[in-house]
């Protein structure tokens, strides 16, 4: 299977869905944490926050799925966008540089997911200052 350049991870508290795509071709990763029950919601007069601890094999697993992507945009309803990109500091600082945006985006289908990434994408290239290959300034 052909490696592509650019990848979109949804990612809530049940799973994460890593799409890595091309302009022709779209491959679908699904990593699930090891304990699904781990989300815990905020009771009234209760102690602490409410949350459960990040599960780290999760947001290990997801960092892995990423793979090698050059350009990366993550996406979720929910913090758990936040915690994958300080789990990424943390733990695989070399691919935050890959990491193009994060944004909040409710649940699309697949479809819908990889169109947005590939318009965000194109977007994207078109603002950023582009080199010319015999210049190297």
């Amino acid at each position: 299977m052909n490696e592509h350049n650019h990848a979109v991870v949804w990612i809530d508290h049940r799973e994460a869905k890593v799409f890595h795509f091309s302009p022709e071709d779209v491959r679908k990763l699904v990593v699930h944490p090891n304990d699904r029950h781990v989300h815990i919601h905020h009771k009234a007069n209760t102690l602490g926050s409410g949350h459960a601890r990040e599960d780290h094999n999760f947001l290990t697993a997801v960092i892995e799925a990423i793979g090698g992507a050059h350009a990366v945009l993550i996406v979720g309803p929910g913090r758990e966008k936040t915690e994958l990109m300080k789990h990424i500091a943390q733990h695989a600082p070399r691919q935050l540089s890959s990491v193009l945006g994060v944004e909040t985006v409710d649940h699309p289908t697949d479809g819908q997911l990889v169109a947005h990434a590939r318009k965000y994408f194109l977007m994207a290239d078109r603002t950023t200052p582009q080199v010319a290959s015999g210049d190297k300034s």
